[in-house]
């Protein structure tokens, strides 16, 4: 299991991105969550097997059809073991 901490650029708030990454990354099997950041972009926090996160940030650059990804950038990070789902967190 790997794990990866996605934070998505643009036109990514007020247009339903959060609902459509849980969406995908329970398509995916992925676990972990998303969130708004107040800097108006939206962070995904994803662990799961290395195609399937491959396939989520693919699906990332492009979002849900009122969505406008301007950036996006993908760093490794750690498992967390804890998380056994894909959710929503608070604003941070």
């Amino acid at each position: 299991m790997i794990a990866r901490r996605i934070t998505i650029r643009g036109r990514v708030q007020g247009v339903g991105y959060r609902a459509w990454v849980v969406e995908a990354a329970t398509l995916l099997g992925v676990r972990g969550w998303v969130r708004n950041r107040r800097d108006g972009a939206v962070e995904v926090f994803a662990q799961g097997e290395a195609l399937a996160l491959e396939s989520l940030v693919s699906q990332c650059r492009r979002g849900p059809s009122a969505a406008r990804v301007t950036g996006i950038e993908t760093l490794d990070a750690t498992p967390d073991p804890a998380l056994d789902t894909f959710g929503w967190r608070a604003t941070e």
